[in-house]
């Protein structure tokens, strides 16, 4: 090859290079049992007491069932968002958001709008897909913000990530455009707005700050303030996790008292290496930047398929993902959850922020 084509090559790849991303280790690592045995255990007491709360009556749930798709045949539906209003051609639809793909895959994902259709749901006709995992939603100020997980082939073959994020400009969902990433290397960025226009941002950075994961938070005072310096500069929440769990944001509300009610999940490996997920809830007061004890909302054994129900992979059995909750006067909610990383459940419980 010739001098002038080795440095066309050069300045080619170059950028190519620069702008690969550069993830931090997986921090999900499984420890061994010993570690596992002498790492503080947060999850266990928390189980203890949702399952007692559960045999006095209190925790009981309500009206659940399997949500069914239509049109996904040979894919699956789930770590989705819960029910939503959104503009879309001038008109308002009921939609949610599911993660769609095949059922022993991680990769030919769609992020899909689907719409109620008798006792299922399908795709909304002419709405955008988005290549993107575990999607969610918010509203910030007149505006939709939807994001998820962007995932790449890294130069060493393994599988990264980002999470990003799209507006609509509040024009409907039909013009949501992309306007911001987190750094790589980072899932479950979430948004709320505050009472007085500000924006709190939750975060959870892994490796050798968050260790497996852990909850970061930060105020911004517009979107334009949501860039990954700003994501990575969010200082955690203390006192949640140990180093052998992990847990992170899935949802976030702003209640009436200015506190914002978190829904989101804290996981952990079993001695066999299977994961255990738990949908959890506890409330945030952003001014003071305490939180309230986390308390698991539900457990898979619960849901009428139980255990035994579907998953991607027999590790993935327990694993259950928090979509969103739609709360309503009487103090319940309908909790939308994912199951075993392949089925989305929607049921009814007593609404976590009903008396925070």
């Amino acid at each position: 090859m010739t001098a002038p084509l080795v440095l066309l090559v050069a300045l080619l790849v170059s950028p190519l290079l620069q702008a690969a991303p550069t993830c931090p280790t997986k921090a999900e690592k499984l420890l061994t049992v010993v570690d596992v045995k002498t790492a503080a255990d947060v999850v266990t007491p928390m189980l203890r007491d949702y399952r007692a709360e559960v045999a006095s009556g209190g925790a009981r749930i309500q009206n659940a069932e399997k949500l069914e798709f239509t049109g996904t045949e040979g894919r699956d539906v789930y770590n989705g968002t819960a029910v939503f209003e959104a503009g879309f051609h001038g008109k308002t639809v009921e939609v949610l958001l599911g993660r769609t793909e095949e059922t022993h895959l991680e990769t030919g994902t769609e992020a899909i709008f689907y719409t109620k259709n008798g006792q299922g749901w399908e795709a909304l006709a002419g709405a955008p897909k988005f290549k993107l995992q575990d999607p969610f939603f918010n509203r910030i100020a007149n505006e939709l913000v939807v994001g998820g997980v962007e995932t790449f082939e890294k130069p060493d073959h393994t599988l990264g990530y980002r999470t990003v994020f799209y507006r609509d400009h509040g024009r409907g969902i039909e013009h949501l455009t992309r306007f911001a990433a987190g750094p790589y290397g980072m899932k479950d960025i979430r948004l709320v707005s505050l009472k007085d226009g500000r924006i709190l941002l939750f975060t959870r950075p892994q490796g050798e700050v968050g260790g497996r994961g852990k909850i970061g938070a930060a105020i911004l005072q517009n979107l334009r303030e949501l860039t990954p310096a700003a994501i990575t500069a969010a200082p955690l929440l203390e006192g949640q996790f140990s180093d052998a769990q992990w847990g992170g944001v899935n949802c976030a509300y702003l209640l009436e008292n200015g506190t914002i009610g978190v829904l989101g999940h804290i996981a952990r490996y079993d001695s066999e290496g299977n994961r255990d997920y738990y949908p959890m809830a506890f409330t945030f007061n952003p001014a003071t930047r305490v939180a309230s004890p986390m308390k698991i909302l539900l457990e898979r054994a619960d849901l009428p398929s139980g255990v035994s129900g579907k998953s991607k992979r027999k590790d993935l059995k327990n694993v259950l993902f928090s979509a969103g909750l739609v709360r309503h006067p009487d103090g319940s909610a309908t909790f939308y959850v994912a199951a075993g990383d392949a089925e989305l459940y929607r049921v009814t419980i007593r609404d976590p922020f009903a008396e925070r």
